[in-house]
């Protein structure tokens, strides 16, 4: 049954994908969709955007909201926290912090370079949350993660505050990692990044049957032969390499780490190695949907992505919150 749901999933990810090429300011039919991937003509401006704009948006919005929402999934298994996602380690706001200081400061406008600016933060949040996270006696826990990374957020989120109240010129530079876009973004942002997330993903398939001891406790995990130190490091550097080169393409993408695990949970329940793969799935799907409809809700302007998707995510964060999901 959950491999039937799952290739149910994928017919839907293909739909996604298709209304992500076919809808936007400039009608384009399924038939003409068809007609440029197969036969492409330069001289038809609607060919052109399709390979140019929607085919690429498409590809990255499925690769960044698969990564995500793996991403979340292991996040919140490796803190036992039900509200956990990719942003309590810091991960976006030391990216979004280091492309203010590069857009700004440096004077550095290209993408492709703010991107590789926004990596190198991403990583170095994550070193630090690890580093305070590992300080005390009993070592890393999941509780220290979760206050390391609260105020590696909070520092991080702080100075970029601080920056852009200096340089309030420079706001409409940054605005789209602010707010998280795929808007204007290329295949060739995604092609670096694109080797670390899919590795990650895959990596993360096989642990499946590892995440689901852990979970019972790690004595008994270690009872059972499992290396839960080696485990643990694993899931953090999956988790670095996934939302980390997701937020360094498209910038700051919220909700998707939290919502999309309980989604899946809901669906297939707490087994990790169906858990996974339906989250990757959904993730992308998600992503694809509210790129459409960051297009058509005020078209011909866009909202940023990252405004649907915490449109979507705030009310959900609610209701977990709510229901007391915190204490079990």
């Amino acid at each position: 049954m959950k491999v039937v749901g799952l290739l149910l999933l994928l017919v839907l990810l293909v739909g996604s994908f298709v209304a992500s090429i076919i809808f936007g300011r400039t009608p384009i039919t399924f038939d003409m969709a068809l007609a440029a991937l197969l036969n492409y003509d330069a001289n038809s401006i609607e060919h052109m955007i399709i390979y140019t704009e929607r085919l690429p948006r498409a590809v990255i919005a499925t690769f960044v909201g698969a990564s995500l929402a793996v991403a979340g999934a292991l996040m919140q298994a490796l803190t036992r926290n039900p509200l956990a996602s990719p942003s309590i380690f810091g991960i976006n706001a030391g990216a979004i912090f280091f492309v203010v200081l590069a857009s700004l400061f440096l004077s550095i406008s290209s993408l492709v370079f703010l991107m590789w600016f926004a990596f190198l933060g991403a990583f170095l949040s994550a070193i630090i949350v690890y580093f305070l996270g590992s300080l005390g006696r009993d070592g890393l826990t999941p509780l220290k993660i979760i206050l390391a990374g609260t105020a590696v957020t909070a520092m991080f989120t702080s100075f970029t505050q601080a920056i852009l109240v200096f340089n309030e010129t420079g706001m409409q530079d940054v605005l789209f990692w602010l707010a998280g876009s795929v808007s204007g973004r290329t295949l060739a942002m995604l092609l670096p990044v694109l080797p670390f997330m899919v590795l990650s993903i895959v990596v993360s398939m096989f642990m499946g049957r590892a995440i689901n001891l852990l979970l019972l406790g790690d004595d008994v995990a270690t009872g059972m032969g499992q290396n839960i130190v080696l485990v643990k490091l694993a899931m953090g550097i999956a988790i670095v390499l996934l939302a980390g080169g997701s937020v360094a393409v498209v910038g700051s993408v919220g909700f998707i780490g939290l919502i999309i695990p309980h989604v899946s949970r809901g669906l297939v329940g707490n087994d990790y190695r169906w858990m996974l793969p339906f989250s990757a799935v959904l993730g992308a799907i998600l992503l694809l949907g509210a790129d459409v409809l960051a297009r058509l809700v005020i078209m011909p302007q866009e909202v940023p992505i990252g405004v649907m998707t915490a449109f979507l995510g705030v009310p959900f964060f609610v209701y977990i919150a709510r229901k007391g999901l915190t204490k079990k």
